[in-house]
């Protein structure tokens, strides 16, 4: 089979709806489904997705010769706290790293504070006999005495999985792995994790807390791939099934089973790795990505055709907006800020008389009222139908009824009789404030980076996102949005278009002037070695490319910043331009730089990936030429409140150039987009949808 045949799948499993994308050659799509996760077994609402999207191409599942998946539940798994029952194994010593954390309140006058959970309660927290230096030298041996007790303790505490975090492992890792090899032989029902191995840098908070994590989804996440491969190749699919990475890369089945952690967020990973290529084909060099699933909303930063990416986030935050009142992991991650609001998001009152909405979602079991299985609460989805927003012959491709009735009884009996007013007052709240909640975070989200969403171009996707699109642009101050075809599926598009890759990091402490050019460039090599045997296992004989990091910062300072090393092995000729780099990075973030301080460098990494071909720009836009439009619909304005008659549009009779005034609703099979009124829309070139704010509708 040629690379122009090639058939290609993508499956992304969300909280709500599970998407499936089927493409021939590099991006020609030929069929794209969205169906109700199946929460029991995750598999049977992929493989629904799968068959049916065979179905619609005439193709069968035997002829697909690329599968990636990513799914959401390593990260419901953390968060609903339905993983293992995990104990810890740290240095004699250090016990209470985890009650220590980080040694300070994360809401300092809060009385009523609530503290992370970190999963592992201290009565599951061991340790054993053993230290190593810094330098990773043997201060005290681990004998086998002290192993003998530890398995007595962890029998006693009925532990399924270990994490073994000792001090200074990322420098020496041979009492973690003999200690991992001496549990695997005398209890191998344990699930192993070793700090080592998931997250080896300095800071052994962060490390045993990322390792915690691992250990605490690997059985769960274990059984479940093995379940995922063994439903799909009993229907034929013989190729590797690759797994979307956190990072925006993909990796294999095996290493996924091995470090699950780094699932956690895959889903929306692929939507900033698509976003990113619209902004690349369009010529964007400002992006900001939006997209809303039945669960959640995503906003990324997308700056020349890259997503800001970070070495560390928090997981199930206490307080949603505070950093530190989370859980930290340290693993390579695309930088987003995600909030519980979507189309499931459930709204109500609370003991205040205040309209809430989220973060709670009725996700696809029951799913909101309007689906009519069970759902009893009204949802945002709920609102959008009254509104007129949602037309109920369009949606979800016709595999899902619509009772419009069941949406307005449940907002009057919920909302209206606690607020005195009808269903069509409730259902306007509650749009007002997710969708002021989704331009919150946006803003919040550019103001901790450093930047401003005004000059921004919104790419907007998910089941909800063009649904909500020109309204939360409207109250972030974004003035332009882009659709792109599909964006019902946007995310499991975007992991078409993801690199094989596998990043590691290693913390090897030197001051940049004197440092050890020959044991830093063996570091390197060893690494990248360990990277490429990673990606050879998905990516086989396809070229790749290495990026090499040096995390540095002024000496005794507490964080670093990330410098790109040349790649190639380091000489002394290369320090006075990694010394110009730091202080000119060093002067974007704080001003100015430090002058006569020393500079060190605390963690190096490296990033092995398959090497992504060039993407083709876009042609220039035709004449734009208004159409009109044949039909309409009764729609709430969400600028006036009042009714308006919306042009009824399908998005496929729509030709590049062709411009039609809000408002209007543009509908495809999968998703929606309000053209609010004092938007206007046109096709461009390569088939986006680019929304205009032009206060009378017009360019």
């Amino acid at each position: 089979m040629t690379a122009s045949s090639a058939l290609r799948l993508a499956i992304d499993i969300g909280g709500t709806f599970t998407d499936t994308v089927l493409v021939e050659g590099e991006e020609t799509i030929l069929a794209s489904t969205k169906t109700l996760t199946t929460h029991q077994n995750p598999a049977d609402g992929a493989m629904e997705g799968a068959v049916r999207v065979m179905q619609q191409s005439g193709r069968s599942l035997d002829q697909v010769t690329g599968f990636i998946h990513g799914t959401t539940l390593a990260t419901n798994a953390l968060i609903e706290r339905r993983g293992a029952r995990v104990a810890t194994v740290t240095t004699e010593g250090f016990r209470d790293i985890l009650e220590i954390a980080y040694e300070r309140r994360y809401s300092q006058y809060d009385i009523n504070l609530e503290k992370p959970d970190y999963l592992v309660p201290r009565e599951r927290c061991f340790t054993i006999r053993e230290r190593m230096s810094a330098e990773g030298t043997v201060l005290i041996g681990m004998d086998e005495s002290a192993i003998d007790r530890l398995v007595d303790e962890l029998d006693q505490s009925e532990a399924e999985a270990v994490a073994i975090c000792l001090i200074h492992s990322y420098a020496n890792p041979d009492h973690e792995r003999r200690l991992r090899d001496e549990l695997a032989r005398r209890r191998p029902q344990l699930t192993l994790s070793i700090s080592s191995d998931v997250s080896p840098e300095a800071r052994e908070f962060d490390r045993l807390c990322t390792t915690v994590a691992n250990a605490y989804i690997q059985p769960l996440m274990e059984s479940y791939l093995a379940r995922f491969r063994k439903t799909f190749s009993g229907e034929g699919v013989s190729c590797p099934i690759l797994m979307m990475t956190a990072g925006g890369g993909m990796c294999t089945i095996e290493t996924a089973a091995r470090f699950p952690i780094r699932l956690v967020e895959s889903g929306p990973a692929g939507g900033a790795i698509l976003a990113a290529r619209i902004a690349a084909r369009a010529g964007l060099d400002e992006v900001l990505s939006f997209d809303v699933g039945g669960t959640t909303a995503k906003l990324c930063l997308i700056d020349n055709a890259r997503p800001q990416t970070s070495r560390q986030f928090e997981i199930a935050r206490a307080a949603r907006f505070i950093k530190g009142s989370g859980m930290p992991v340290r693993i390579p991650v695309i930088e987003m800020i995600e909030i519980g609001a979507g189309g499931g998001s459930i709204a109500g009152v609370d003991r205040l008389g205040r309209l809430t909405v989220g973060p709670k979602s009725a996700g696809s079991e029951p799913g909101p009222v309007a689906f009519g299985r069970g759902g009893t609460e009204p949802t945002v989805t709920d609102s959008d139908i009254t509104l007129g927003y949602i037309v109920p012959d369009t949606f979800a491709e016709g595999h899902i009824d619509i009772d419009t009735a069941a949406s307005k009884e449940a907002l009057e009996r919920v909302i209206g009789s606690r607020l005195e007013t009808d269903a069509v007052g409730a259902a306007d709240g509650v749009s007002r404030i997710v969708d002021e909640s989704m331009a919150s975070a946006g803003r919040m989200h550019a103001v901790e980076s450093g930047k401003d969403l005004g000059p921004r171009t919104m790419i907007a996707f998910g089941g909800n996102g063009p649904l909500h699109a020109s309204r939360v642009a409207r109250s972030a101050g974004v003035s332009r949005i882009v659709i792109p075809p599909n964006p019902g599926v946007g995310s499991a598009v975007g992991f078409l278009f993801a690199p094989v890759s596998f990043e590691i990091v290693r913390s090897r402490y030197t001051l940049l002037e004197t440092m050890d050019l020959k044991a830093i460039n063996d570091l390197f090599k060893e690494m990248i070695a360990e990277a490429r045997d990673v990606v050879a296992q998905g990516a086989g004989t396809s070229e790749t490319g290495t990026g090499r990091t040096a995390f540095m910062r002024y000496n005794g300072q507490g964080h670093e910043i990330e410098i790109s090393l040349p790649d190639r092995p380091l000489g002394r000729e290369d320090i006075a331009p990694l010394t110009a780099a730091f202080e000119e990075e060093y002067r974007k973030q704080f001003s100015r730089p430090v002058p006569g301080m020393e500079i060190e460098i605390l963690n190096w990494a490296v990033r092995v990936a398959t090497l992504e071909g060039e993407v083709p720009s876009a042609p220039d836009l035709p004449e734009l030429k208004t159409i009109t439009p044949a039909e309409t619909r009764p729609v709430i304005c969400d600028l006036e409140g009042t009714q308006k008659a919306a042009a009824f549009v399908s998005r496929a009779s729509l030709l590049p150039g062709d411009h039609i005034p809000g408002p209007a609703l543009i509908t495809e099979p999968q998703t929606t987009t309000l053209v609010s009124s004092d938007f206007s829309a046109h096709v461009d070139a390569i088939g986006n949808l680019v929304l205009v704010r032009d206060q009378k509708g017009e360019l």
